[in-house]
């Protein structure tokens, strides 16, 4: 016997298949979007939204010619300006001292940018100096990436704003969007009045403090300059200070005139998710080496066109010199990740050495000792895909062998790496070389 029909408890039913049917659609939307996501960060393209070069760069001239100083002043958005002075600034001993004096000496302008902020000594140092200032009268802003600073702790935060410091966040975890949030500033630049800069690859943080004497104590290099090429620097620092605030700060406080100071030609790039002037001018500079082709790097992961120009480089002559982090490194995927492909450039005359004593964290390129390269770049996918960087270049032979100085006083500290040694350790695993693509940089 058929049961009499019941329209109200059907549209119930039909009702409750529904929403269940909704919540299963919404469930699978969002693991699709988790997977999606995912899936962009690993494969290193999420932000692959400028254009880059998809071939080698074919050896015109060389690095110390005319020709390679129009094409890269063209190309890389900043032309070479001359009349500058540049200090080298040789681990924390000598680069925190400098900063700081620049800092507390200032008399109109502060613009500070950094990717790491922790909290610590140094930390503490530089907070009470930029609130000085602050206090003072001095315009302070600062752009503060939000991942590496995340542990700069809220008492310096708050030291800061309280004392009148504008500081700026960059892409913090509030915005839902992965692609967003891996893309980080990795910049380290201080301007003051407009008329010293400095850049390099330092944070702010103690592993960065002494002279590079312990395991605690990182190596590394940073940059004082004076001279026109200043002007490039405060224009690098005021792009992301327009995109974070959409305030134009300009006017003889941040742009004053900059006579002469030294004898160095330079230019300041920047490179973004948008522009990726970091890969065009590391492909350039290799494709221009003639002679000798010096690189020492915190993260020496270059992708499959970068070590194809290595590895050209190499085959027609030129003496390929590369200085990487041994084990004493704070990333040890990324150094996974890059033996997978050192045998290849090690077969093809490369020669490549891991420092020993500490963390390097220098970030340097020499190119036939003339051109030189320093800044916060490092050598891998993520600083070209993920990251916005700056860099200094210079075209000067004695500045190249003050920097030459340097590389080889690290080499001397520095083990070989033996081809027969890679090979038994057998080769990074697939989701090591992905999972080096997200890994926190410095």
């Amino acid at each position: 016997m058929r049961r009499p029909e019941d329209p109200a408890g059907t549209c119930r039913a039909s009702r409750r298949q529904r929403m269940l049917g909704r919540c299963a659609c919404q469930r699978l939307a969002l693991v699709m979007l988790i997977a999606c996501g995912l899936g962009l960060l690993l494969s290193g393209c999420a932000l692959r939204t400028g254009k880059q070069p998809r071939h080698e760069v074919t050896p015109l001239y060389a690095a110390t010619s005319a020709e390679f100083q129009q094409a890269a002043g063209s190309l890389l958005g900043s032309s070479f300006v001359s009349g500058n002075s540049i200090t080298t600034l040789a681990n924390g001993r000598q680069i925190f001292p400098a900063m700081l004096g620049a800092i507390r000496a200032a008399k109109h302008s502060i613009n500070f940018e950094t990717y790491i902020f922790y909290d610590g000594r140094i930390g503490r140092e530089f907070t009470a100096a930029l609130a000085e200032r602050a206090r003072a009268g001095v315009k302070v802003c600062a752009v503060l990436d939000a991942q590496g600073t995340r542990t700069m702790g809220a008492q310096n935060e708050a030291q800061l704003r309280e004392a009148g410091v504008e500081v700026v966040k960059y892409h913090s975890a509030k915005w839902l969007d992965p692609r967003r949030y891996n893309n980080r500033s990795h910049r380290k630049l201080l301007i003051v009045d407009g008329r010293i800069g400095f850049i390099g690859g330092v944070g702010i943080a103690d592993e960065w403090s002494g002279n590079a004497d312990s395991p605690q104590h990182w190596r590394d290099n940073h940059y004082k300059v004076t001279g026109p090429v200043v002007a490039q620097l405060q224009a690098t620092f005021m792009a992301h200070w327009l995109e974070t605030r959409g305030d134009l700060l300009h006017g003889t406080d941040y742009f004053p005139p900059l006579a002469s100071t030294g004898a160095y030609l330079a230019q300041s790039i920047r490179s973004s998710k948008a522009n990726a002037n970091l890969d065009l001018m590391y492909l350039l500079a290799i494709a221009s080496a003639q002679k000798t082709l010096r690189i020492e790097n915190a993260y020496f992961v270059p992708d499959d066109l970068t070590r194809l120009e290595l590895i050209s480089a190499a085959r027609r002559g030129v003496k390929v010199e590369v200085i990487m982090p041994g084990n004493l490194i704070d990333q040890q995927l990324v150094r996974s990740a890059s033996k997978k492909h050192w045998p290849e450039l090690l077969e093809a005359g490369v020669k490549m050495y891991e420092y020993q004593p500490t963390m390097m964290h220098v970030k340097l390129m020499i190119v036939d000792d003339y051109f030189v390269s320093v800044g916060s770049g490092n050598f891998d996918k993520r600083s070209i895909t993920h990251n916005d960087e700056a860099n200094l270049n210079v075209l000067n032979r004695s500045f190249a062998a003050e920097q030459t100085r340097l590389f080889d006083q690290d080499k001397r500290r520095s083990r070989p790496v033996n081809i027969n040694e890679v090979h038994s350790e057998g080769l990074a695993k697939v989701p090591q070389q992905a999972a080096a693509l997200v890994t926190s940089q410095l």
